[in-house]
């Protein structure tokens, strides 16, 4: 049956990137002053031309002098087309906002290229070492590095740093940098014509441009519509990267019927802004009326041709189901109810997603056979959020351990091209006892949470291995804590389930978010778009 439903992606939603042309040089005019002379002048001419790579004034390129770690990072930026991400939150304490170079190297770092010297600490101008730069050319290219213990043949292999040696061992063979007389000179400051020509043999090398230029599948990115308006909803949506609305249209009322509160207009305005609808089917945390629409036979085939006249009526791709606190002793009932329901979906050429949590092992979790359920339903959508709940002990909403134990928890039992993750605009405010107990929970948006960072002039501390910052501040002398959700632990979320092969995101809730995080999880998609060979 899943053959028959239109491909989501196929025309509307596929994303284009741009094609590096190359152009030739011209000797007849030259874009610098000073750059005859050089040996790297061809280079400069095409990058100049192309846009990759600016001097340093408007009538110089300065090719003798160090390129610095801030320029060489902003370079390679343009390389892979990503946008200048203006985070919220700076991942360094020496790279303010108001620097040329903060948006570059916030995108470089959410997409994992660099993380700095460590300590909060970027040092954007220092001249860049020569196997620091090949070490984000590696990074960046997504190459497999080579094992540590592999000799180099470089004649100073000693001079080389422990943590590089991988890095020029895979830079020298995949042919874009090589060292002179059999030397590397791993920590000589690397020039700005040495970058350009780096640079310039990537760029004319058909294995990283085909994969740049290449049309990339965007996937499934659903944005669940929650206290705003149409206006607001479609607004917020315009500037993110939501490609499936979900309005919460339809809801399970207590005559076990299935109400209706569909906008037309908006079906209408999506089609024309080349995105789908999924309404969204809720059951208001009913379990008692819930049970009472499974087990009876007229009341839930009731429901499933309701929907299916919705989707009818209104021209819908497709269906969200969003049933949350089932008895686990309805496990088969609503089994059956989604397989039932799929059918009829899909005898309509309609989609069917189904919203449930992470596989937790609670009774929370129980009445979802998540294997069966992906045998008729196209997607399930996993809740990752809530690791740490209202009136529970303090914690992140969505930390990156946590999310990846429950995508390999559910892998094992679905396919990844059948998995959405679901993901938080929101976080919680903890309020913290003496001895760090909770005393309260305060559930917040993004830019309420970034109000407050500014607010009490708090510095956010970088935990990699919850991918998120924290913060602490006192109000009326209680200790308060945030896990911030941010442009970078989004990417971090979307990194990871991009590295599985997984279907889509979802997002919850459209309205909750901050607008930079938008730049960051585009920049996200395109560069993990991405397969270089």
């Amino acid at each position: 049956m899943k053959k028959l439903i239109p491909p989501l992606l196929a025309v509307t939603l596929l994303l284009t990137a741009a094609v590096f042309r190359l152009q030739p040089a011209a000797a007849d005019k030259l874009p610098y002053t000073d750059i005859s002379a050089s040996y790297a002048k061809d280079a400069i001419i095409r990058l100049h031309a192309n846009n990759v790579m600016k001097g340093t004034s408007e009538s110089l390129f300065s090719p003798t002098r160090s390129i610095t770690r801030a320029e060489f990072m902003t370079t390679l930026t343009r390389i892979f087309q990503v946008n200048p991400a203006e985070s919220a939150v700076p991942a360094y304490r020496d790279v303010p906002k108001s620097a040329w170079y903060y948006g570059t190297i916030q995108a470089a770092t959410e997409l994992g290229l660099t993380e700095g010297m460590g300590d909060g600490i970027f040092q954007p101008e220092q001249p860049l070492t020569r196997q620091e730069a090949a070490a984000w050319l590696v990074r960046a290219l997504k190459q497999t590095v080579s094992s540590a213990n592999a000799p180099t043949s470089y004649k100073d292999e000693t001079s080389i740093a422990v943590w590089a040696k991988p890095y020029i061992g895979s830079i020298s063979q995949l042919g874009l940098m090589q060292g002179s007389g059999g030397m590397f000179y791993p920590a000589q400051a690397i020039t700005r014509q040495e970058t350009a020509v780096i640079l310039d043999r990537l760029l004319q090398d058909k294995r990283w441009t085909d994969a740049i230029a290449a049309n990339s599948n965007p996937g499934i990115r659903i944005g669940w519509q929650y206290g705003q308006s149409t206006e607001a909803y479609k607004k917020s949506v315009l500037q993110s990267n939501v490609n499936v609305l979900a309005p919460r249209w339809y809801f399970l009322e207590s005559t076990g019927k299935i109400s209706d509160s569909s906008v037309p207009p908006l079906i209408t305005w999506a089609k024309s802004n080349g995105k789908q609808v999924w309404a969204m089917v809720g059951n208001r945390f009913d379990q008692e009326t819930t049970h009472k629409m499974l087990a009876s036979s007229s009341l839930s085939s009731d429901a499933i041709q309701s929907l299916k006249s919705y989707v009818q009526k209104y021209g819908l791709n497709g269906i969200n189901v969003d049933f949350e606190n089932i008895a686990a002793s309805d496990r088969s009932l609503f089994t059956s109810f989604i397989s039932k329901l799929a059918q009829e979906l899909h005898s309509v050429s309609a989609v069917l997603s189904v919203d449930l949590p992470p596989d937790l092992g609670t009774d929370w979790s129980d009445a979802y056979n998540y294997a069966e359920l992906a045998k008729s339903a196209d997607y399930l959508v996993v809740m990752a959020y809530d690791e740490h709940w209202s009136g529970a002990s303090a914690g992140s909403v969505a930390s990156l351990g946590w999310v990846q134990k429950h995508l390999d928890k559910l892998l094992a039992k679905v396919p990844a091209d059948q998995l959405v993750l679901g993901m938080p605009l929101y976080t919680r405010d903890w309020s913290l006892s003496g001895n760090g107990a909770t005393l309260s929970s305060e559930d917040i948006s993004l830019p309420e949470q970034n109000n407050r960072v500014s607010q009490y002039g708090v510095k956010p501390k970088w935990n990699a291995a919850a991918g998120q910052y924290t913060v602490e501040y006192r109000k009326n002398g209680t200790l308060h804590k945030i896990w911030l959700e941010d442009a970078r632990s989004l990417s971090e979320k979307y990194r990871l389930g991009a590295k599985y092969g997984i279907a889509g995101y979802a997002y919850w809730h459209i309205g909750g978010d901050s607008p930079d995080v938008w730049t960051s999880l585009k920049n996200a998609e395109k560069y993990e778009g991405f397969s270089f060979k």
